[in-house]
């Protein structure tokens, strides 16, 4: 009897230690899928930052690697906890053996690059525009505190210099849906061999439901960026801010005058013959106020109802109304109102009032509001003569009257952008 007893006692422990050893190893295959999860945004990032710093990223070294992180989290196994798998449950060590199996394939497959190493250096900048076109699908998603997507633009400021870009694009982005880039990328215009790649990195995380803006008021004379644009994203929204081409004209040589104090007169920058009246239409500052000849440009690979034109001048005297269309034409509700504004004597222009977390509100900084130097009156009414054709066409083409001959003739008024 005794004999039995102790039998009884032994064989009932074999069962237990079975279960246990069972639940460890389920334990360990789902603390693998947990950390596996999370590989996608573990393993692109890496590939991207070795990529851009020229460095080659073997196959044989990624899948080191990652293996060595995923298995780090099973050192806390003890070597008798081993020692008993191997030993008591036959049966969990086969499985275990064909889950690891499965484990390598998988981390194979998605570490493997499409090239090989060599390859991907030496073809970086075609592989970065393969790779972050608008046709693909998986976007890179963050499992960090970075919430959200970056994403390439679904709307662009592209113009013009001098015009309100900037105080547009603050505006915006007081919108909760708009997520903007501070800086002016020039990706269309100076940039553009980086690769869509590097364009997408300079843009903020997005939730879903919100809009990824930038802009760069240099695009919408720079001839080859309605092509590039149009590739990267045919549906893409264009905001193009416009103000009287003479007054943009004196606002932009008072910019340039600001940073180079010797450069010539307005008047002698203005024409090739004064005493004829021959002006120098291939002067930047002069060519850019040329808005039709620059939107024919545009008109052939965009349709109208994918560019919207703000009024530098009703931007300044009613930045809630022209807010309202833009936002209109976003898709966006109408949350940036009369509200958010109020009128800077001193600068010349509406500010933003001041967010509730901040003691001063958001105003443009020094190098907005300059005084604009006196320029000879005769140089002003020949600017408008000049103009006046260009301005018709280009009311013609936007089906818009914005009224610029019927301003006045004092351009002395302080500059907004």
């Amino acid at each position: 009897m005794a004999f039995w007893s102790s039998t009884s006692i032994f064989t009932s422990k074999v069962p237990r230690k079975i279960l246990f050893m069972f639940t460890l190893s389920l334990s360990v295959t789902y603390l693998f899928y947990s950390l596996m999860s999370c590989y996608n945004s573990l393993q692109f990032p890496l590939q991207e930052n070795y990529a851009y710093q020229g460095r080659l990223v073997t196959e044989e070294t990624t899948f080191v690697t990652l293996r060595e992180k995923l298995y780090s989290a099973s050192q806390g196994l003890t070597e008798f906890t081993k020692a008993e798998r191997t030993t008591t449950v036959g049966s969990t060590v086969k499985d275990h053996a064909e889950a690891e199996q499965r484990t390598v394939e998988w981390i194979r497959t998605q570490a493997s690059p499409t090239k090989s190493a060599a390859a991907y250096h030496n073809t970086a900048l075609e592989k970065e525009h393969q790779e972050f076109s608008t046709t693909d699908s998986e976007l890179r998603v963050n499992c960090t505190m970075d919430y959200g997507e970056k994403k390439l633009p679904q709307a662009i400021i592209i113009g013009v210099k001098k015009g309100g870009t900037r105080a547009l694009l603050e505006a915006l982005r007081v919108h909760p849906d708009v997520r903007a880039v501070g800086n002016e990328p020039h990706f269309f215009d100076r940039n553009y061999e980086k690769g869509l790649g590097w364009y997408r990195d300079l843009m903020p995380s997005t939730l879903e439901g919100q809009i990824t803006m930038e802009k760069t008021p240099s695009y919408f004379v720079t001839n080859h960026a309605p092509k590039r644009i149009h590739s990267m994203a045919r549906d893409i929204k264009l905001i193009i801010v416009v103000r009287n081409p003479v007054t943009r004209a004196i606002s932009d040589y008072t910019q340039t005058l600001s940073k180079k104090p010797e450069i010539p007169t307005f008047e002698v920058l203005a024409f090739k013959n004064r005493t004829l009246g021959l002006i120098d239409a291939s002067w930047s500052a002069l060519r850019i106020g040329i808005y039709a000849l620059h939107l024919e440009s545009w008109m052939q690979y965009f349709p109208l109802s994918q560019m919207h034109f703000v009024s530098g001048e009703r931007l300044i005297v009613d930045p809630a109304g022209e807010m309202a269309k833009v936002q209109d034409f976003l898709g966006l509700k109408r949350i940036v109102t009369d509200k958010h504004f109020y009128f800077n004597k001193t600068k010349g222009f509406p500010c933003l009032k001041k967010p509730e977390d901040s003691s001063t509100p958001r105003c443009l900084g020094k190098s907005k509001g300059r005084t604009h130097p006196k320029i000879d009156p005769d140089v002003i009414q020949r600017l408008h003569k000049f103009y006046k054709p260009f301005n018709m066409m280009f009311y013609q083409m936007t089906g818009q009257n914005f009224e610029w001959e019927l301003q006045g003739d004092n351009e002395s008024h302080s500059s907004q952008d």
